[in-house]
């Protein structure tokens, strides 16, 4: 399955597409230090599928790509990080406490 991440700005979220559907979104809200990544959401037909670790590979990914930092306040976020602890580097320093007390 080709999944394409996509910035939707204007909606303050990243979105999965397959097929030009959304698949699933990560929603944010942009902050002057970092990117807080506040929920995860994947459609129910692609559930199961890689979808929801596609999408959080592809927004970590991106992020990193863009030279930001991130405070991971979803919980899926912040569970792939822990499984993916090389991109625990995109942590913004005010929130790598509470990240790690977790």
């Amino acid at each position: 399955m080709d999944i394409e991440i996509v910035d939707v700005p204007e909606a303050h979220r990243y979105e999965a597409r397959v097929g030009g559907e959304v698949a699933g979104l990560v929603a944010y809200r942009r902050r002057p230090d970092a990117i807080v990544l506040v929920h995860t959401e994947v459609d129910g037909a692609y559930e199961g599928k890689g979808v929801g670790g596609a999408l959080a590979k592809g927004v970590l990914d991106r992020i990193r790509a863009d030279g930001e930092k991130i405070i991971p306040q979803c919980p899926f976020i912040a569970a792939y990080i822990r499984r993916h602890p090389a991109y625990r580097d995109l942590i913004a320093e005010s929130a790598l406490a509470a990240f790690d007390a977790g």
